[in-house]
């Protein structure tokens, strides 16, 4: 399974906590509401996770592009230092598309 899925289904736990907590405090059972609370934060902890090995792909990423970059750039390679760029900035783009979100109010 891949991180974006693990993303997903912690998106997905969310909105079946938060729907869950809301029925049950709809309904006055104290119980369901709490079920409900508890699998919101286990969807949260399992985006977050995702979201973290994902950001470090990404500064794996984006160090060995500017390896490859300055590489070419020493020996005057610009096929090299066009992709090691490339790379780098993707691994750019990884890290921001995963910033942490912002914490939750119940």
């Amino acid at each position: 399974m891949s991180n974006i899925d693990r993303k997903n289904e912690g998106k997905l736990e969310q909105v079946g906590g938060k729907i869950k907590g809301a029925i049950g405090g709809l309904v006055g059972n104290e119980r369901m509401r709490a079920e409900g609370e508890a699998q919101q934060a286990r969807g949260e902890t399992r985006e977050e996770t995702a979201k973290t090995v994902e950001r470090t792909k990404g500064a794996v990423e984006e160090v060995a592009g500017k390896i490859k970059n300055r590489v070419g750039a020493l020996i005057g390679d610009k096929k090299l230092q066009t992709e090691g760029r490339a790379k780098e900035v993707a691994g750019e783009e990884r890290q921001r598309e995963n910033r942490p979100s912002a914490p939750s109010v119940p």
